[in-house]
């Protein structure tokens, strides 16, 4: 009877082993299918680029002469694009062929070059180096992020939205300026300084004659879902060449006046304001004062002897 009890518990564990065994292959089935099921999910979805292949590099340098505005204005495109490079201010006398030797050093294919004139004229170069095309600008309406101190901020190298007007569509040499901006301020994808966040907007508008640049914070604050951050500038478009800082000139605008020359009409519109009222001022003094007749004077009137005589 012992023997008897000790087999069928010896069974009895033989069998919960053989369920459990049974079990555990069944869990190793399920498991396998799900994996395969994230597998099938993870293979539709678009690889993720793991390397750094756009490799875009922008050289922004000032001339010697530079304001303090235009190197801070300098310094604020630095910190919106994190694949741009710097360099010493250029000599005067080196000449902009420079620029293509210096981006070739530096190994960038793109040029931001400011260039200052008496003081007072601050000109952008925009180039693809070294075949080209490159433009000439005017900066105009400059206001630097410490100048403005708006309430908008962003991360510091993160990757911007860049927007452009319709009108960069309709007319040819727009459509060229705006490929030119699109790979000098779009940050390259998976760019080793770059942060994988895409927190504000840089907006080009094409608004008489000029280009505006403004920067916007995306946020959930506001009901427009935007915060300008800054700078702020206009460009006004001088010519296009065919080559890097040299060349053919492509497109010249009509509609541009330079500087000097808006300068010189506004001191001939002066001279002519400051003739007229000399003018008038001298009008005034040549004027003769005729007195009115008083009917009253005959009352006062006393007759002299000369009067009588003819009388």
């Amino acid at each position: 009877s012992d023997l008897g009890s000790e087999g069928s518990l010896k069974l009895s564990y033989y069998n919960e082993y053989k369920s459990y065994l049974s079990m555990e292959k069944d869990t190793k089935k399920r498991k396998r299918g799900k994996s395969s099921d994230k597998a099938k999910d993870v293979s539709e979805l678009p690889k993720r680029q793991k390397k750094w292949t756009n490799k875009q590099r922008v050289l922004v340098i000032a001339s010697r002469g530079i304001t303090f505005q235009g190197r801070h204005l300098m310094n604020d495109l630095k910190i919106l694009m994190p694949h741009s490079k710097s360099d010493s201010k250029l000599e005067r006398k080196d000449g902009l062929y420079a620029l293509n030797e210096i981006s070739d050093m530096k190994n960038c294919n793109m040029t931001m070059y400011f260039e200052m004139r008496k003081k007072l004229d601050m000109y952008l170069w925009l180039s693809m180096v070294p075949n080209g095309p490159s433009a000439k600008f005017l900066v105009q309406n400059v206001h630097t992020m410490d100048e403005l101190r708006l309430t908008g901020n962003h991360l510091k190298f993160s990757r911007p939205i860049v927007t452009f007007d319709t009108s960069f569509d309709e007319q040819p040499h727009l459509s060229l300026l705006k490929e030119m901006l699109k790979q000098m301020f779009a940050t390259p994808n998976i760019h080793p300084k770059s942060k994988p966040f895409y927190d504000h907007v840089i907006s080009f508008t094409y608004l008489d004659e000029r280009i505006w640049f403004r920067n916007y914070q995306i946020t959930e604050e506001k009901e427009s879902g935007l915060l300008e951050v800054g700078p702020r500038f206009c460009l006004w478009l001088i010519k296009i060449f065919n080559g890097s800082f040299s060349g053919n000139v492509i497109y010249d605008n009509p509609h541009y006046k330079s500087p000097n020359q808006y300068r010189k009409e506004m001191k001939v519109a002066a001279a002519h304001r400051y003739k007229a009222k000399a003018q008038k001022v001298s009008k005034r003094g040549e004027r003769e004062i005729i007195p009115k007749e008083d009917e009253f004077d005959e009352i006062f009137h006393t007759i002299t002897q000369d009067e009588l005589k003819s009388a």
